[in-house]
């Protein structure tokens, strides 16, 4: 079933935290790494996972892979929207990887600034 497999994709946190990031804008997969603080390997499989049940999508550009949320799906289930919309903003981790995401907005910092080793300094683990 289709719903089971999207309820199980919803039943992580790591992916949580992706779609939580991915409502608010593309984002290329070394940004996601750098601001959820994961790495390569971690995020795409949890990519992986959410592209399989529809939840994103993503595209490639040059080097890097871009993804989305899927809005598609969020107007075909309403109760994911109505989880993203009131329960997200509920969640301390999750405000908590906004504030990291608006900061990295903030710091122009290239996906080939991140490549190169280049962290937005409140990025930086403490």
């Amino acid at each position: 079933m289709k719903l089971v497999k999207l309820f199980k994709a919803l039943g992580d946190e790591t992916r949580i935290r992706i779609i939580n990031l991915l409502r608010h804008g593309e984002l290329c997969v070394c940004e996601i790494e750098s601001i959820l603080e994961i790495n390569q390997s971690n995020a795409s499989r949890h990519l992986s996972k959410l592209i399989n049940v529809g939840l994103i999508k993503n595209y490639k550009k040059a080097q890097y892979v871009y993804y989305s949320l899927d809005i598609s799906i969020v107007e075909n289930h309403l109760f994911i929207n109505q989880l993203i919309k009131d329960e997200f903003v509920k969640e301390y981790r999750l405000i908590e990887d906004i504030e990291k995401l608006k900061d990295y907005k903030k710091s122009n910092i290239t996906c080939d600034d991140i490549k190169n080793g280049r962290v937005c300094s409140k990025l930086k683990k403490a």
